[in-house]
């Protein structure tokens, strides 16, 4: 049978359509159930804030519930390890946070390869530490800092929230860059670390803003700098570290990632969600007074960054000799 030359383009224009159709119907009906965000970290840490904060951002735009669910262990590896074993179907998201870089090269026998096994949805947020210290301390700035360590080697105690911790890797890369010796102290958390640097028991910390921010705007704490490429809105006053030692950096990438394999139109759908959700003027606010810079893009620019923070992180955790605590 002969068609029509009009009748048959239309024929091979609908033909094409069909193998869009059942993705085009899929991200329509997604989400048609609640979605789990699993998130590797206790509650009321930086990470389960961020996602609780989007979490219900995103249950509002999309009419299903996005829950929490808190997953705590090495250093985040369970929550990352139970989202690796989840259906790619869209319903199981990961947090990602600054650990999930570090862990990448920090532990040698993990489950799961992160670049490999997780597939990045969207970035959140960059967020920045602050080089902190006791008010007792001799020094007042970072140049004050760095020369009274070289005059005392070894003899300033440097806490952190544990061996790998994004407060250690931060000291470490400034050990290593600045050519000082400091003491490493770990605890089992930021909050008793942080505790024993308000007593004095520490002399220095490079911790999360938002574990730190009100101390150091009360004055119970001095901050000296902050550690990423730009001064932070959440303390303007005080400079960066780079600053000093050229070339510093480190921040802490928050994003969303999924099982691996998690059809293209169900990441697309999300990204495009979680970039709308950032754009909200409210939840920027918040995001801002957590020390956050809104990092939004797409899929592939945040697999990039992902892959540069494994990179770099990873020359720091062998400069370190930094193993699992």
């Amino acid at each position: 049978m002969r068609f029509p030359r009009r009748q048959f383009l239309h024929l091979a224009a609908g033909a094409a359509l069909l193998p869009a159709m059942p993705h085009i119907a899929r991200a329509q009906s997604y989400p048609s159930r609640p979605v789990r965000w699993i998130v590797g970290f206790a509650a009321g840490g930086p990470q389960d804030i961020v996602a609780r904060l989007l979490a219900q951002s995103l249950s509002e735009r999309l009419g299903q519930q996005f829950v929490i669910e808190n997953r705590a262990g090495a250093g985040g590896n369970i929550g990352t390890e139970a989202v690796v074993r989840s259906p790619a179907d869209g319903y199981t998201m990961l947090m990602i946070g600054p650990s999930a870089t570090i862990n990448a090269t920090l532990y040698d026998n993990l489950n799961f390869v992160f670049l490999r096994d997780i597939a990045p949805v969207a970035s959140i947020i960059r967020t920045s530490n602050v080089m902190e210290v006791h008010p007792s301390f001799p020094a007042k700035t970072v140049p004050e800092f760095i020369a009274y360590a070289k005059a005392n080697p070894g003899k300033i105690n440097m806490g952190s929230a544990g061996s790998g911790s994004s407060q250690h890797m931060a000291g470490e890369l400034f050990k290593m860059m600045a050519g000082v010796d400091m003491v490493h102290v770990p605890y089992r958390g930021a909050a008793p670390a942080l505790t024993d640097l308000l007593a004095g028991q520490v002399q220095v910390m490079f911790d999360n803003m938002t574990s730190s921010v009100e101390h150091v705007r009360a004055g119970r704490l001095r901050g000296l700098a902050v550690t990423t490429a730009a001064r932070s809105d959440a303390l303007p006053d005080l400079p960066i570290v780079g600053d000093f030692v050229p070339g510093y950096e480190a921040s802490g990438i928050y994003g969303i990632g999924v099982p691996k394999d998690t059809p293209h139109d169900i990441v697309d759908k999300l990204n495009r969600e979680i970039n709308a959700a950032l754009s909200d003027p409210k939840i920027k606010a918040r995001l801002a007074d957590l020390g956050g810079l809104i990092l939004s893009g797409s899929s592939a620019d945040f697999a990039k960054v992902l892959a540069e923070e494994v990179e770099k992180w990873g020359k720091v955790v062998k400069f370190s000799g930094a193993k699992p605590g």
